[in-house]
């Protein structure tokens, strides 16, 4: 049999054949539907479940950009990550503030979708956050500012973090920069995904129902 070239995509596939996504298994409530899937995933031991993709745009140009977050909160105001305010993302998310996440367990054949609206994390809740973070990754907050701009080279990097630590020795504690603090996704609309055989995968996807008779959430199938 002729073997496909070392590097032919077209001929890489996986069948998904683990579980199925019925609307009966489905919880009423896509948060809770959410915090399910990540205790499975976190259970299963599966390599930082809470990392997701973060996709914004440019007001102005209309510009997408997508990166890797790690989530920080997932309760009934929203769903949290940290970082720099004037990084990217921080000035995509102050002149357009809404943003898509998706998070990809692919050893569980799911992926969840989450859409919203954006506003900034409290004053209080970002502190508490900074100082309960290793004191590595405070001082690195400071030290790669103004993130995403250009930087000489890898040693300029590393000196302004040397220049911190001797600036906040371990007696001092490491104050939270003014530019550093949370964002937090207000997800008007959910979407769960469970890839099936041949491509017929299950989706379920849950928006803000306008019945109350119907519950909170109205809950639809939709073609994969």
């Amino acid at each position: 049999m002729t073997q496909p070239p070392e590097h032919d995509l077209t001929a890489l596939r996986l069948s998904y054949t683990r579980a199925e996504l019925r609307r009966a298994d489905l919880n009423p409530d896509p948060l809770s539907q959410f915090q399910g899937w990540l205790d499975e995933a976190i259970a299963d031991g599966l390599r930082e479940p809470y990392a997701l993709s973060l996709a914004t745009a440019d007001r102005a140009t209309g510009r997408p950009s997508v990166r890797t977050v790690l989530l920080r909160g997932a309760d009934a105001r929203g769903l949290t990550f940290y970082t720099n305010y004037d990084s990217h993302k921080g000035h995509d998310l102050a002149g357009n503030p809404q943003a898509e996440l998706l998070f990809h367990w692919a050893d569980h054949e799911r992926q969840v979708r989450a859409y919203g609206p954006v506003v900034r994390v409290g004053e209080e809740e970002s502190t508490a956050y900074f100082h309960a973070r290793p004191r590595e990754s405070q001082l690195a907050a400071h030290a790669s500012d103004p993130q995403s701009a250009p930087v000489e080279n890898r040693a300029t990097l590393e000196g302004k973090l040397a220049d911190l630590e001797a600036r906040f020795p371990e007696t001092l504690p490491v104050p939270r920069p003014e530019f550093w603090g949370g964002f937090r996704v207000q997800v008007q609309e959910w979407e769960f995904w469970q890839g099936r055989p041949n491509r017929m995968h299950d989706r379920f996807r849950y928006r803000p129902s306008t019945d109350p008779q119907a519950g909170a959430w109205n809950i639809e199938r939709l073609m994969p």
